[in-house]
């Protein structure tokens, strides 16, 4: 019996992979336009962001990874934790914790059995997936600064207002669920703070310099002129830097970062007007120095790696999917723009909800929203449902709300949906009023 379900499932995979290949619309001038937005979509995001800002801040989550450990959060959020850090915690969670709306209910699940009240464990489901340190340098450098900072404001601002709401609705019934468990200790590293700062400091730095926009030479101040001249170089002083610092406080090798920045100033030097081409060899340099270490050096290279895997493949499918289905400004692709603008397009309540909803019940992997709400834009969706799905999307999806539904029950769960699809749409249509 089991045979020949196994061979009828195999039947009907081939039988459906043939007539979708047959049925391909391959002399549309729309199906073949939304192939080549595809494409240019991908070369697009290879020059002008995978490189200057997605590998840096691979490198940068990486290093938040390692360097901040996910144990010493979940700790604060203890059955004894101080309430008032509780929230603060939970609510900046996310620029340590890379995780989609999926991966965090694992850890979701672990801080409601270790005793945290529902107001904390909620602020924590719902920032986590929103404000990784990729996503936010992402949202900012793709979608602009406005969007940038309206989404990771709003996140962690709206992730208190929903839990201390939800805190206040089922007090009676959390009394009776809270477990008392010791305090657990912090997980401190033994560094002092201003160390780990400082590097994010300069590691950020680097990728906001390499990415200074391109001043308008008529009316800009000569100040931000000169800086877009000597972009690479500053961002090559701030690099050095950096590894100077490593030198001093994580045991890098003097010599390691001598060589690289003579080899680098060196390629600089023959080839002024390719900088790409030191960009690389600089990278390949950080990597075959940091595999060769130790300890949390070595540990931030792997860390790094690991999050390359799980995101870049996701990223280079939803890249090639945005601009199929919505292509450029101006390019139409699969789907045509007006629809986009009859539907999500102005800065209308319904815009919003719209928006709030469908990214509520959407599953978004990590980054992925960025690339696809890019192109949502380009065929005319207004900055206020933008925002909405922003806010709606990363907190959870369908198959999620099941998962919560286990955690919670029924009631505390739709409340949850009720206040995110609420807040984000409201959030979405008073940012549409100011920057549309």
């Amino acid at each position: 019996m089991f045979e020949k379900y196994k061979e009828t499932k195999a039947f009907i995979l081939i039988a459906g992979i043939f007539a979708g290949v047959y049925l391909l619309p391959v002399h549309s001038a729309n199906f073949l336009n939304g192939l080549h937005e595809a494409i240019f979509n991908a070369q697009e995001y290879a020059v002008l962001h995978i490189l200057m800002i997605f590998v840096p801040a691979l490198f940068i989550t990486g290093a938040v990874s390692v360097f901040i450990k996910r144990d010493s959060i979940i700790n604060f959020l203890g059955a004894k934790a101080n309430r008032f850090l509780a929230y603060v915690v939970a609510a900046l969670s996310g620029t340590v914790l890379v995780v989609s709306s999926g991966a965090i209910l694992p850890l979701f699940s672990k801080i409601l059995k270790r005793g945290s009240g529902l107001g904390p464990a909620i602020t924590f489901l719902y920032s986590g997936p929103a404000i990784s340190a990729l996503t936010i340098i992402m949202t900012i450098r793709i979608l602009g600064w406005q969007l940038g900072i309206a989404r990771t404001v709003g996140a962690i601002t709206f992730s208190i207002v929903i839990g201390v709401i939800m805190h206040f609705l089922f007090w009676k019934e959390e009394k009776q669920h809270l477990v008392d468990i010791p305090k657990e200790t912090s997980g401190k590293t033994g560094r002092p703070i201003w160390q780990t700062l400082i590097i994010f400091a300069l590691m950020i730095a680097i990728p906001l310099v390499l990415k200074w926009v391109r001043p308008d030479m008529a009316t800009s101040p000569h100040l931000f002129i000169r800086m877009y001249q000597h972009k690479w170089l500053a961002a090559g002083i701030i690099a050095m830097l950096l590894g100077l610092y490593l030198t001093l406080f994580y045991g890098l090798r003097l010599w390691k970062v001598i060589l690289t920045a003579g080899v680098v100033w060196g390629i600089s030097y023959v080839r002024p007007s390719q900088p790409l081409t030191a960009y690389l060899v600089a990278l390949y340099f950080v990597c075959v120095w940091l595999i060769q270490e130790k300890g949390v050096l070595h540990d931030w290279l792997i860390s790094t790696w690991g999050f390359a895997k799980l995101i870049f493949p996701l990223l280079f499918i939803s890249v090639l999917i945005s601009g199929a289905l919505f292509g450029r400004s101006g390019q139409e692709a699969w789907i045509p723009s007006e629809w986009i603008t009859a539907l999500v397009g102005g800065n209308s309540i319904w815009a919003n909800l719209l928006a709030s909803v469908s990214g509520a019940f959407m599953y978004f992997a990590t980054l992925t929203e960025v690339p696809i709400l890019n192109g949502l834009i380009s065929s005319g969706m207004g900055k206020g449902p933008a925002l909405a799905l922003l806010l709606a999307g990363p907190a959870f999806s369908l198959p999620g709300i099941w998962v919560i539904n286990s955690f919670l029950g029924t009631k505390k769960t739709l409340v949850y949906v009720f206040l995110v699809i609420v807040f984000s749409s409201i959030t979405g249509y008073i940012f549409g009023l100011l920057f549309t």
